[in-house]
């Protein structure tokens, strides 16, 4: 069974401050710009690195469209991680004139 992962908005994303954004992108497509301060882990190194996030704050996975960032969550949940995705991804983020680094 595959738990009900959240998706937020942009807005709803920002303003989760105690959150941790996890970028799951490939490296190459982070000189598109990343949302500032995110962690960067990509998808398929993520079942061998979710042990470098911290368990005691949520998670928003982010990724270009949402598409590889709802696996990340759908992963990280069945570990038990509070995780949410930022729906639309990057390419929302950008539509809604957010800051990247």
């Amino acid at each position: 069974m595959n738990p009900q992962i959240p998706q937020l908005t942009p807005a709803q994303a920002a303003d989760r401050t105690e959150a941790v954004l996890l970028d799951v992108r490939e490296a190459a497509e982070l000189a598109e710009g990343r949302i500032a301060g995110s962690t960067h882990i990509p998808l398929g190194q993520l079942p061998a690195r979710a042990f470098e996030l911290d368990r005691g704050r949520p998670v928003i996975t982010v990724c270009r469209s949402g598409g590889r960032s709802s696996r990340a969550a759908q992963f990280l949940a069945q570990q038990g991680y509070d995780v949410a995705n930022l729906a639309g991804g990057m390419t929302a983020w950008t539509a809604e004139g957010r800051p990247t680094a």
